[in-house]
C-alpha cells in the first residue's frame, strides 16, 4: 500500500498501478530540458520515471476508484517500449484494505487514454470482463465520443479493448459537464489533454483535494504553461491550469499527482511552490544531477 490522505469523513488511498518511463521530451513539451532537468531527473536516454496511481477515494456513502492503472495486459513490445518496471498492484492493495474489486461503486476516468484506463478491464475465461463488476465508470460524454470514434492523432492512446468490455457489460455512465457524483465529490469538464478530459474535486470538512488527471501529471508540471507534449490542445490546458491552480493555492487545496513517483499529493503556495508533500516510494524532493 502506497499511502493514505486522512480528511476524516473521507480517506484517500493510493493504489499501485504499475511504475514505467516515459521520454521526458515529450512529457515537458515545449519546456527546454535545462529547466525541466532542474525539477525532475532523467536518465541518459532522456526517460524518466512514471508511476500510475489510482486514487480510491472512501466516502460514507462510496467507495470510488479514479483512473485504473496499467493493467496486466500489455504485450511484451508495449512492456519494452513504455519501459514498464513494475506491474500493477491494485487487487493487493485493495485486499490489505478488506476490499475487493466488487466492492467498488464507482470508477471515475480523468480521461481515456491507455494509461489511466487499461486497469479497468481484465480477462475471465479468454473474455475481457470489467475489472470492477458492479462499479458505474464515469466519464465525459465528450471523452467517451472522442475515445469511441479516434482520429489520426489520439487513436495511438485510446484503445478498444479498454471500452469495448465496459459498454458490451452495461457499465458505463457518461456525464456532460460540471456534475456531482456523490455528496463532496465533484467533476468538472476541462478539456485539454483531450477534448473530453475531467477532473475531480473531494471536499471533506475544511479540506479540499483537486485531482488535475494529466493536467498536472507530476509536481514539476506546477507552471501553467508547462504542459505536455500529448496535450491535444495545449492552449486550454494552460487556461484551465490558471484557473484551477489559481484557486487550488488561494484556498490551501491538496493537489495529487497521478504520475509522480517523488510525490503523491502537496499543497502549493501563490508562488508554486510546495509547502507541504506527501512523498512517493521515490522520496522527495527527487535527486538531481
Amino acid at each position: 500500500m502506497a499511502a493514505v490522505l486522512d480528511l476524516g469523513a473521507v480517506r484517500i488511498h493510493w493504489l499501485r498501478g504499475g511504475r514505467f518511463r516515459l521520454d521526458g521530451g515529450a512529457m515537458f513539451g515545449p519546456v527546454p530540458k535545462p529547466l525541466w532537468r532542474r525539477r525532475y531527473p532523467c536518465d541518459e536516454h532522456n526517460s524518466i520515471p512514471m508511476q500510475a496511481y489510482p486514487l480510491l477515494v472512501v466516502t460514507s456513502q462510496a467507495r470510488i476508484v479514479i483512473e485504473a492503472g496499467l493493467g496486466h495486459r500489455l504485450t511484451d513490445k508495449q512492456r519494452r517500449n513504455f519501459r514498464v518496471e513494475a506491474e500493477p498492484a491494485v487487487e493487493e492493495d485493495l485486499a490489505d484494505l478488506g476490499l475487493t474489486p466488487a466492492d467498488i461503486d464507482f470508477v471515475v476516468y480523468t480521461h481515456m487514454d491507455w494509461d489511466h484506463v487499461a486497469g479497468g478491464v481484465c480477462e475471465v475465461e479468454g473474455q475481457l470482463r470489467p475489472f470492477y463488476p458492479r462499479a458505474r465508470y464515469v466519464v465525459q460524454r465528450a471523452e467517451w465520443n472522442a475515445a469511441t470514434h479516434p482520429d489520426t492523432r489520439t487513436r495511438h492512446g485510446y484503445w478498444p479493448e479498454h471500452w469495448q468490455p465496459l459498454l458490451a457489460a452495461g457499465r458505463v455512465a457518461l456525464v456532460e459537464g460540471d456534475v456531482e457524483l456523490v455528496p463532496g465529490v465533484d467533476l468538472h469538464l476541462t478539456g485539454g489533454h483531450t477534448h473530453g478530459h475531467q477532473v475531480v474535486r473531494i471536499t471533506a470538512g475544511e479540506e479540499t483535494v483537486l485531482h488535475l488527471g494529466d493536467l498536472l501529471p507530476t509536481h514539476a508540471h506546477l507552471n501553467p504553461l508547462w504542459v505536455m507534449a500529448y496535450d491535444n490542445f495545449p492552449l486550454t490546458s494552460v487556461a484551465q491550469k490558471e484557473r484551477w491552480l489559481a484557486r487550488a493555492e488561494a484556498q490551501g487545496w491538496w493537489l495529487t499527482f497521478y504520475h509522480d513517483p517523488f510525490v503523491l499529493a502537496a499543497k502549493a503556495d501563490g508562488a508554486g511552490q510546495l509547502v507541504q508533500v506527501l512523498q512517493g516510494e521515490r522520496g522527495f524532493p527527487p535527486p538531481l544531477d
